[in-house]
Order: structure tokens, then C-alpha cells, then sequence
């Protein structure tokens, strides 16, 4: 058993001590930034294994640059901050670690971000499957679209931007599904509810550009990377057609939360043989294995953290 505890206005306290005030401008209009980080537990090693922490915070430091959010700590910092917690908290267990740097300033009515106070927390859950990865999963399209960038920008995770996600995903769970699929506005796919999308076709692995709206990926990346030095595959990324997926011999979504997961089944038609096709059970293999730190040839990507 771990201790629940927050890093919140420049100090580790108790959970249930880190409040915000009714007033805060980021409860009511959703001026944050968050990250959702894995600390994966390694029984041989004694220790959590944070996959690829530099980069989440790499990520949210852009983010905060958007949202003239200035924090008074460098990605170095955050570093710190997070491996102290992650020590103190003493979870044996796999973790789910959220940062969420926001405006705190308690006023309302305020449009104006150069003018209002930010600040940085951070909570440690233990935290499981968040899709089941063992087997492939129904997805619906959905009937909420994907925001354009020039909307809201959609490359980091900006509080706000996830309502829509939210949407998608309470949509497809009450009709049945277990997770969306969001098309852009031109009818283009875009991705899950909270995962990048890839197909594959005759032994091609596709994605949606980054410029089709989609969240640039961590876990994203690692396919660009795995496929490439694993499998001696390319994964190309361009516009994807709602009609090309449905004829693709393989689907999978990837994000730090879902890590990789087989879709079998997109608006009720079936994708490949409505089971976890071999290139994305190959790439499953090779990630579950990085992500304990169990893969000498990606430690680069782990974040030893001893308990």
C-alpha cells in the first residue's frame, strides 16, 4: 500500500489537502494543461519505470507556452518533483501520473491570460488496464467531430479541448461500443476518444498527419520507432478516408493510458479477422516489454524510480 499525496502549491501534502478554490479561472473555463504519464512497477528491478517522463513534460511545457501558462520549474525540475513523489507515495503497483499545470488565479470573467497567476500540481494513482489489451474492441464513429486546430490547438492536452473527447467517449459506451473514433470536419479520420489511430494495409502501417487534428502522440512516436527498427516497417502518415479503414486488414489505437490496443470491430463491421491482427501483436510485444523496462534496446525511454 502507497500513500496518496500531491505536490500542490510548491509542497508534497496529503490528496485529500490539495484543494482549489470555487473561483479558480481554470474550473470554470478550462485554461490547463495536463499530462497523463505511466509508472509501470517492475517486481525484479524493485522499482517504477516512468515511461518516457522528459517527453510528457516536453509536451506539457508547449502547451503551457500556448496557454501563457509560466511556471517557475524547468523540465529538469519536473523531473524531480515527480521521481520525489512517486518515492514518498511508495506504490508497489502500476501508477497513472497526472501533472496539470493551470491558471489558478481565482477570478472569473477574465479572458485575458497574460494577466492571471498560474500554478503546477501533481497526483499519483495506482492505476490498471484502461482497456483491456488481451483482446480487440468494438469502436463506433462518432457523431462529434474532431475540433480543427485553428479552433482550439489540438497537438497538446489542453484541459479544455477533452469535452469533446469526453462526448465521444460516454456516446459510444452508451450505444454498445467501447471506445469513438473522431473524423475531422472534412469527413477525415482524425482519432480515438484519447488515442492515436494506425491501419494497417497489405503489411503498410498508416496513421493520420499531424496536421489532421490529431494529439501528437508519445506513444505514437514509439510506433514510428518500434516499426521502423523492430519490424523493418514504415509507418506512413497522410489523410486517411473514413472508407479506407473499414477495408483495412488491421486497426489499433495507441496512448499512454490504452497503451496498444486491436480494434476488431468498427461500426459494427469487422475489421481483418475481429481479432488482434500479427503486426499489432508484434508491436504490442515489443511496447509491454519497453514500458517495464524489460527491452535493453529502449531504456532510453525509462525512468528508473527505486522503492
Amino acid at each position: 500500500m502507497g500513500k496518496s499525496l500531491a505536490f500542490f502549491e510548491g509542497k508534497i501534502i496529503p490528496v485529500e489537502d490539495a484543494k482549489v478554490g470555487i473561483m479558480t479561472h481554470a474550473l470554470h473555463y478550462g485554461t490547463g494543461v495536463f499530462e497523463g504519464i505511466r509508472g509501470n512497477w517492475n517486481q525484479e528491478k524493485n522499482s517504477i519505470i516512468v515511461f518516457r517522463l522528459r517527453e510528457h513534460y516536453d509536451r506539457m511545457n508547449r502547451g503551457c507556452k500556448i496557454l501563457n501558462i509560466e511556471l517557475p520549474y524547468s523540465t529538469d525540475d519536473l523531473i524531480d518533483i515527480t521521481t520525489e513523489l512517486i518515492q514518498k507515495c511508495g506504490y508497489k503497483e502500476d501508477i497513472y501520473i497526472r501533472p496539470l499545470a493551470y491558471k489558478s488565479e481565482e477570478k472569473v470573467a477574465n479572458l485575458k491570460l497574460h494577466e492571471l497567476a498560474s500554478d503546477f500540481a501533481l497526483m499519483i494513482v495506482p492505476f490498471g488496464n484502461y482497456i483491456d489489451n488481451e483482446k480487440s474492441i468494438k469502436c463506433q464513429t462518432s457523431s462529434w467531430r474532431r475540433p480543427d486546430d485553428s479552433m482550439m490547438p489540438t497537438g497538446v492536452k489542453l484541459s479544455g479541448l477533452y469535452t469533446t473527447s469526453i462526448l465521444a467517449k460516454t456516446e459510444a459506451i452508451m450505444a454498445g461500443f467501447d471506445e469513438a473514433i473522431l473524423l475531422n470536419h472534412d469527413g477525415s479520420v482524425s482519432e480515438g476518444s484519447g488515442e492515436n489511430l494506425f491501419m494497417v494495409i497489405d503489411n503498410e502501417i498508416i496513421t493520420p498527419a499531424e496536421t489532421e487534428n490529431c494529439l501528437l502522440g508519445i506513444t505514437r512516436d514509439c510506433v514510428f520507432e518500434i516499426a521502423k527498427n523492430d519490424m523493418n516497417l514504415n509507418v506512413s502518415s497522410r489523410k486517411i478516408h473514413r472508407s479506407e479503414i473499414y477495408l483495412s486488414d488491421e486497426i489499433f489505437l495507441t496512448g499512454t493510458a490504452a497503451h496498444i490496443t486491436s480494434v476488431g470491430s468498427l461500426d459494427n463491421r469487422k475489421i481483418g479477422n475481429n481479432d488482434v491482427g500479427p503486426i499489432t501483436k508484434e508491436l504490442q510485444s515489443i511496447y509491454f516489454k519497453a514500458v517495464r523496462g524489460n527491452n535493453d534496446k529502449y531504456q532510453k525511454w525509462c525512468t528508473e524510480v527505486s522503492i
